[in-house]
């Protein structure tokens, strides 16, 4: 049989919609999701919003044309104070929540957890994308204001204040029984408007169709492992037609090593260090993205 060219799972790819001026993303994520969302016992709204967030670093990630990074966080005076994800354009993800569990506790909504929402859960705060080419270039930062109660309209309100660029964003993350146990997933889309010019002509009128059609994503049909990405797509817009492009694969994977945490453990002067040394005579540092304990002997940092 031949090899497919878009993977069925942990995937970003690219879409555009034939003969009108809209393009889109799609992103799938099964393993690589699981992977971080597991990596630390997170309570589920807590995952739901992690799960989210990376699903949109994949989707705007995707769209780098550079070797670098995207980072999308979002900080508040919530019970959620911090929430990441890091992709790299490899399609390496990482990600990290910071909670109050008593203050996450005391929301008890009755229609479950997905009721709490991301202005909830992260109150008063911002929403930041970051991109970093690199160490010798300076990065670009775009900061708007916590909105509405999904991510998505966060990156919404991002775009059309930080890139003028008009953008729909759908994110859903659910969880599923393979056979050997519940697993988390994630998906989203993202569609955007190309910008009228003499070639194109006046593209209100697509647009406006176009989100139409968008509204009837279902989250559950994001997250479906049973649906392929071409089954979604088209189910969208198979009255225009749609044509799905190569696809980014996706994982998960952290860049901590120890080199970059005995770095870290030099920044600290001697005293802060000795006062870090446990009953062992070690000092042991845990990656807050990935959970791994670093065991250093005092005498490795000098």
């Amino acid at each position: 049989m031949p090899q497919r060219l878009i993977p069925l799972d942990d995937l970003a790819a690219p879409f555009q919609i034939e003969n009108q001026p809209v393009r889109g993303r799609l992103v799938r994520m099964g393993v690589a999701v699981d992977e971080i969302l597991t990596r630390h016992d997170y309570p589920a709204p807590v995952a739901n919003l992690l799960g989210e967030t990376c699903a949109l670093a994949a989707l705007v990630g995707a769209s780098l044309k550079f070797e670098g990074r995207l980072i999308v966080q979002a900080q508040g005076d919530g019970p959620v104070s911090y929430v990441v994800a890091d992709y790299d354009t490899e399609g390496a993800l990482r990600g990290y929540c910071r909670y109050d569990a008593e203050r996450l506790a005391a929301l008890r909504p009755e229609s479950g957890f997905k009721a709490i929402g991301a202005q909830t859960l992260l109150g008063q705060g911002v929403f930041i994308m970051t991109i970093d080419q690199g160490a010798d270039t300076e990065r670009y930062q775009g900061v708007t204001p916590i909105e509405g109660e999904t991510l998505a309209f966060c990156a919404e309100r991002y775009f059309a204040q930080s890139e003028q660029t008009p953008t729909r964003v759908r994110l859903a993350v659910g969880q599923f029984d393979d056979g050997s146990g519940s697993k988390w997933r994630a998906g989203g889309v993202l569609l955007q408007n190309i910008a009228e010019d003499d070639a194109r002509g006046e593209t209100a009128e697509a647009w406006r169709e176009a989100q139409f059609l968008f509204e009837t994503i279902g989250e559950d049909e994001l997250v479906d492992p049973s649906l392929t990405p071409e089954t979604l797509l088209y189910r969208l817009f198979h009255e225009q037609g749609v044509r799905l492009f190569t696809a980014q694969p996706l994982k998960a994977f952290c860049r901590c090593n120890e080199e970059r945490i005995l770095t870290v453990l030099k920044s600290f002067g001697p005293a802060e260090r000795a006062e870090m040394v446990e009953a062992d005579g070690a000092i042991h540092v845990t990656c807050e993205y990935c959970s791994r304990v670093y065991k250093v002997g005092p005498e490795a940092v000098g």
